[in-house]
This record gives structure tokens, sequence and C-alpha cells, in this order.
């Protein structure tokens, strides 16, 4: 945003977490779900030694597609997250 337009926010960092495996499997049960692809991460600082990693709850996903077989995969999607969130905070 600094270079494009000049306006200057806190370190602000947007991940796209892909695993192929899940899309396919996502896809496979909701052709429409990949309009909610990738799932984001955002890292950002919030003070001086401070720094906020969040991740949407892929639940929110399966709820809005109400699709068979959506939830199993969204209950992977986030254990893998939690876990990611999880390694990141425990150093």
């Amino acid at each position: 945003m600094r270079a494009k337009l000049g306006a200057g926010i806190e370190d602000y960092l947007i991940l796209g977490a892909r695993n192929p495996p899940l899309a396919h499997r996502v896809l496979d049960a909701e052709r429409r779900i990949g309009l909610l692809l990738p799932c984001n991460v955002v890292v950002r600082s919030i003070g001086p030694d401070t720094v906020l990693v969040e991740a949407t709850d892929p639940q929110l996903m399966a709820d809005l597609a109400d699709a068979p077989g959506m939830k199993a995969v969204a209950d992977e999607a986030g254990d893998r997250l939690h876990a990611a969130i999880d390694e990141i905070t425990a150093g």
C-alpha cells in the first residue's frame, strides 16, 4: 500500500495457506467453494514486541456451502491451521 498509495500501516502480511489435496477434496464436495479459496492467514504487528496471527475458521466455509463432505475437510483444514499457529506461538 505504501508503494502504490503512499498509505502506511503497521507491518501486515497476508499468507495464502494452500494444500492441494484438501482443495481437491473440498472442490469434489462443492464446486462453488472455489470462490472462497485460498485460506488466508494474516500476520500483523500490534505492538513493539507483539505479533498477531489470525486465520478464518474453515468451518465457516463448510457452513456456507452446506454440502456433504465439507465438514470433514474443514475439520482437517482447521486442525492443520491450529497446529501451524500453535507452532508459531510456541516459540
